[in-house]
Parts: structure tokens; sequence; C-alpha cells
């Protein structure tokens, strides 16, 4: 647009200035010269900048421009690929059928980290591997193989060259026994289930309780979420380092917000009933009175330790004081004999729960004295008695412990009923 250069103009009361002689090279304004001072940031060396400022850049050797040049490149791509590839073969099949790279025999494969697993039983995985070429072998089949056994938790298998496999393996730990069917057997802290090992190392002991309420036929969550209630548990009652879980002879989880456990207690056992939580105080209160119950009542069964202030003590089935069948009208008659307490560290002589009691007192015949087990005065004074129809004194808390169920002839066998202490 502007063909001829600006003139200069000296400013007003400015001193004069040389100038060169030389006329100026550039006779034509660019068009960017206009727009100078919109693009003086720094961004004018980026590419960015420079793309905005109108320069362009010119590539070298860029694309052929003729037939003929995109049919040489091509052919030299497809010459390059071909070379590639057949050189990979060629290599692949050399390895295949080199007999270097061939597994001579079993001794060849190597098994790390089994303890309860045998090396006959990890070998029969890689059975028909043996004189196999190395590199036809799958690795993660194999390790997807070894992690289906139930005693494997994690696997690891590797190539050695030029004709080894080097095996590792992760066992599962077991935290307890259990019952399967008619044996026993092992479960993890998952809940998997496992069979007793057959060669078991000489230097292997367990020590720990049998559990109940985990069958195989459970989903595999739910024997997680009992274990879960275990490992509680056990942690528990060993948060002071007196392993008390190693005395216990069986725990049950059937009931998750009820553990049971039974404790050996010299020539017999107890079932405590410990509840969900505060497991290692209740043991404490457990252990700290038993010689006391153990003193008063010989037969002792069950302890229930879920209450805060009382305990809830069981007894065994006895026979020391056989009681005859009576017919109902006697029963009924108001000449029947009196009801004669036991004393205060007599013996529980025989009891029936009331749900049998009624049964008893439709009988036919004299209704014979029963001797009744003594009930702790504080908790007697806490909680009044009810009385049955065989004078049969039961205190209202024993309905949170099940009676064993009385049999049709009660002549033979007589049932102490639950008595309520305070530990």
């Amino acid at each position: 647009m502007l063909e001829t250069p600006e003139r200069e103009y000296a400013p007003e009361f400015s001193a004069p200035r040389r100038t060169s002689v030389a006329p100026k090279r550039k006779l034509r304004r660019d068009f960017t010269d206009d727009f100078a001072d919109d693009f003086s940031d720094d961004d004018d060396t980026s590419p960015v900048g420079r793309r905005r400022a109108g320069t362009r850049v010119r590539v070298r050797g860029g694309l052929p421009r003729t037939k003929a040049g995109w049919i040489a490149a091509v052919a030299a791509v497809l010459v390059v690929v071909g070379v590639g590839v057949g050189t990979v073969l060629m290599v692949r099949d050399m390895l295949m059928h080199d007999d270097r790279f061939v597994i001579p025999t079993s001794d060849e494969i190597e098994i790390k980290g089994n303890s309860h697993l045998t090396k006959a039983q990890l070998l029969s995985i890689f059975g028909g591997d043996v004189e196999r070429n190395i590199f036809t072998i799958s690795l993660a089949e194999r390790k997807a193989q070894l992690e289906r056994l139930p005693w494997v938790e994690h696997a690891t298998v590797m190539r050695l060259l030029p004709d080894r496999i080097r095996v590792s393996i992760t066992e599962r730990t077991p935290v307890a026994f259990v019952r399967q069917g008619n044996h026993i057997g092992l479960v993890d802290k998952n809940g998997v289930l496992l069979d007793m090992p057959t060669d078991v190392p000489a230097n292997t002991h367990y020590s720990f309780p049998v559990v109940t309420g985990i069958a195989a036929a459970d989903p595999l969550s739910v024997r997680a979420a009992r274990m879960k209630i275990y490992a509680k548990f056990t942690a528990d009652l060993d948060a002071e380092g007196e392993r008390i879980s190693q005395s216990l002879s069986e725990v049950d989880l059937s009931n998750p917000e009820d553990v049971k456990a039974v404790i050996p207690d010299h020539t017999s056992e107890v079932l405590v009933h410990f509840g969900e939580e505060d497991f290692l105080n209740r043991y404490k209160k457990y252990e700290a009175h038993l010689a006391e119950w153990r003193a008063q009542y010989p037969k002792l069964s069950s302890v229930d330790m879920r209450y805060d202030r009382q305990a809830v003590l069981e007894m065994q089935p006895g026979s020391s004081v056989p009681v005859s069948p009576v017919p109902a009208a006697g029963a009924a008659r108001s000449d029947a004999a009196p009801v004669t307490p036991a004393p205060a560290k007599a013996p529980v002589a025989a009891a029936v729960h009331p749900a049998g009691a009624k049964n008893v007192a439709k009988a036919k015949g004299p209704v014979h004295p029963v001797h009744h087990a003594a009930v702790h005065p504080s908790a007697a004074k806490k909680s009044p008695a009810t009385r049955s129809d065989v004078a049969t004194w039961v205190h209202p808390k024993t309905a949170a412990t099940k009676h064993p169920t009385v049999p049709s002839d009660v002549s033979h066998q007589q049932y102490h009923p639950p008595q309520v202490v305070q530990p």
C-alpha cells in the first residue's frame, strides 16, 4: 500500500544528527510493521507467536511429490517390515526346536516355599511339561492351577534359561481346627478350609482350638466374616501376652452375637458364653470365681458371662435322687408332701424346668419332696424368684439360657436348674 518509506522528522529544538549517506535497503514496509506493537510480547519466540506474526517454516525433505516416489516409499516400508517379521519368526523357530531349551527331567523344576504341600503334589501340575520346550509352557496357566490348590495363597512361576523353571509359593497359615464331617481339618484367617496334611514335618505343632459353626457348604464370605470374629476374640484374650486362646478347647461361632468357648477345668469342661465384646474382662471374672462355683456346684456345666453384675450357671444332668411319677389327683390334693429346702451348702439333688413341671403335676400319685440348690443371697435380694408347680425355684434371669428338655420318663433322670450368682 505504501510504496515509499515515511519521512523522518527531527524533533523540535533538537541538535543536528549525522545520518548515513547510504540508502536504506528496506524500501518496502512489511505488513507486520503496522502491527508491531500488538505482537511485541515474549510469545514471538514460540511457534504460536511465529504463526501469529506470519512467519513461515519451510520443511525440507517432505513427502514424495510424484507417484513413483510414493511407490518407492511404500515398497521400502514393506521391505523393512518383512525383514523384521522374518527375523522374529526365524528366531522363534530356532528357540522352539533347539534341544538346549527342553526340560530334561522333573529335577529341573525348582520349587520353593512349600511346607505343608509335598513336592510331588506340586509337580503334578507340571507333569506334562517334562521333555517339553521351556517356551511352549504357559506360565500364567500354571500359576492359576497352583493357586487353585487350597493350601496355596500365592504362586510365582518363571523361566530360568536355558532349561529350568522356578516355582515360588506362599502357603496359607492355619489359625484353628475345624470339624469337616467325621474328621478334623484346618481353616485359615480368610475362612478357607484346609485338609490336614498327610506328611507334616516333625517340628510342626498346632496349638489352637477347634472352631465350630463353620461348614464347607457356607459361602466363603460367611466363613470369612466368622473368622474375623474369631480373630477378634483370640486377639482380645491374648492382649496381655498370656496366650489364653491356646488353653481353649473349642470355640463356637454359630451365633455371631454370642461367642461361646469350651474351657477345660481339670477333669471336666465348662461352656462359657462371652457375647460379642469385652472378652478378656469376662474371662478374668470367670477365672476368678470358678473355684468358688465349683465348690458350691460340683456339676457345673455352663456359665453365661454376658451380664455385667451377675452370671448364670447351668448344671449337668444328674440322677442322685430318683423321682417317681405321681398321679395328677394326688398332686392336686392339699395333703401332698411339703417341699423341704436343702441346706445352704448341700449339692443340688433334683430340679425340673418349669416347662416340664406342668407335666409332672398332671401325673397321678403323691408328690415326693425335691431338694433345691441355694441361690446366692445377694442375687435373691435383687431379683425375687418365682415358684413353679412342683416347688422348683427358678430365677427369672434363667430365661436367657437354654434348659435341657425333660424326658417323658423322669423317674430315672434329674436336672439341675440354672442358678444366678453375682461374681
